[in-house]
């Protein structure tokens, strides 16, 4: 595998909060749901999911932007960028925005989610697709799919 997707670092536009990951993405993905459509002012949202345990801020302090509920998504305060999602009832994962890692260009989705709320014109290259969130039961089989993708 690709050293760079094995460690990597991150940060917001204005470089005030900074990120390291220490491991391969488990997967990446790409949502075009209303509200990932509103939080980037995009047509879609991209993002990588790591283990919690490999990810660590090296630099400043994120604050809790977006929604307030108990999916937590994490802004820089002064430029804003939406740097990484802490899902609700998965505390060992985070869910960076693949834009903001070093080398982005090497995060291309792999999944693409919410295709009912998608702007038609809107593509992404995903080799899979899903109308809202994958099936529980089918995330596994994703996870080891992406793992052996990337060979």
């Amino acid at each position: 595998m690709n050293d760079v997707l094995c460690k990597t670092k991150g940060h917001c536009r204005c470089g005030q909060v900074k990120f390291e990951v220490s491991s391969a993405p488990l997967i990446t993905m790409a949502c075009y749901c209303t509200g990932c459509q509103q939080m980037t002012s995009s047509a879609f949202s991209l993002s990588s999911l790591f283990p919690s345990s490999a990810f660590s801020i090296t630099l400043g302090e994120p604050v809790i932007g977006g929604l307030h509920g108990d999916t937590r998504h994490y802004f820089c305060g002064h430029c804003m960028s939406w740097l990484f999602t802490r899902l609700e009832g998965m505390d060992d994962f985070v869910n960076v925005r693949s834009t903001m890692l070093e080398d982005s260009q090497h995060y291309k989705p792999f999944v693409e989610t919410y295709l009912d709320e998608k702007l038609e014109w809107a593509t992404t290259g995903a080799k899979y697709s899903f109308n809202q969130f994958p099936p529980q039961d089918q995330f596994p089989a994703l996870l080891q799919a992406y793992t052996c993708n990337q060979d």
